[in-house]
């Protein structure tokens, strides 16, 4: 079975993530190396792992992790399909089933919230770790005084972790923002599609979604 450390070690894989971030760079986004792409993965498993799914499940989740973004390689618009495409002919190329490969093709090419939507569990946990990766680190201007607000709102997050109570089946987003650089209301105005996509994914997986700002529950 294909594993997500077999993934990491392909060099084509490895040369689609390095170039796409360096487009993504000269168009001005935010980073989306090798940090986002394990962190979103490590999540993605997580969040089966503790909803009690099976460890294979949870290991395709975290594969998709790793692989979702590699479509901004072709260009960021529609860069779920793109990549969804890429990656299911990268992962029968290493020898992964049809159906797996297909489950994972699913999720990536759903991934993105101007289209997307949970088709699986794998695509539901993949929606929930993306969306919860908000962090100052991934601001690639470094002169805070022309920052734009998708810089300004990043930047101002301190710590992001999403919170994963199966007892409860609650899925929460807990942010610690400097009021001093943004507020949540910019948060919500370029974030809440995102949002809206996180609960959708989180009644996929029969839990509810919360969002916690500065201690603030505000959903």
């Amino acid at each position: 079975m294909v594993t997500l450390e077999e993934v990491k070690k392909d060099p084509e894989v490895e040369a689609l993530i390095t170039r796409g971030n360096e487009h993504l760079g000269a168009m001005g986004f935010t980073e989306h190396s090798h940090r986002h792409l394990n962190l979103v993965a490590s999540i993605s498993r997580n969040v089966l792992e503790r909803l009690g799914y099976d460890k294979r499940t949870a290991e395709l989740a975290a594969v998709a992790g790793y692989l979702h973004d590699i479509g901004n390689v072709v260009s960021r618009q529609d860069h779920g399909q793109s990549g969804a495409l890429l990656a299911y002919n990268i992962l029968r190329r290493l020898g992964m089933p049809a159906d797996e490969a297909a489950t994972i093709m699913g999720a990536i090419g759903n991934h993105e919230e101007e289209y997307g939507q949970a088709v699986n569990p794998v695509g539901a946990a993949l929606i929930l770790a993306d969306k919860s990766d908000v962090h100052r680190s991934r601001v690639r201007n470094n002169d805070i005084s022309t920052f734009d607000i998708h810089d300004r709102v990043n930047y101002a997050v301190q710590h992001s972790f999403l919170r994963v109570d199966a007892g409860k089946r609650a899925i929460t987003l807990e942010l610690t923002i400097d009021l001093a650089i943004s507020t949540p209301m910019e948060y919500f105005e370029i974030f809440l599609t995102r949002m809206m996509m996180c609960r959708r994914a989180a009644r996929f997986l029969h839990c509810h979604f919360g969002l916690v700002v500065n201690d603030a529950r505000l959903l």
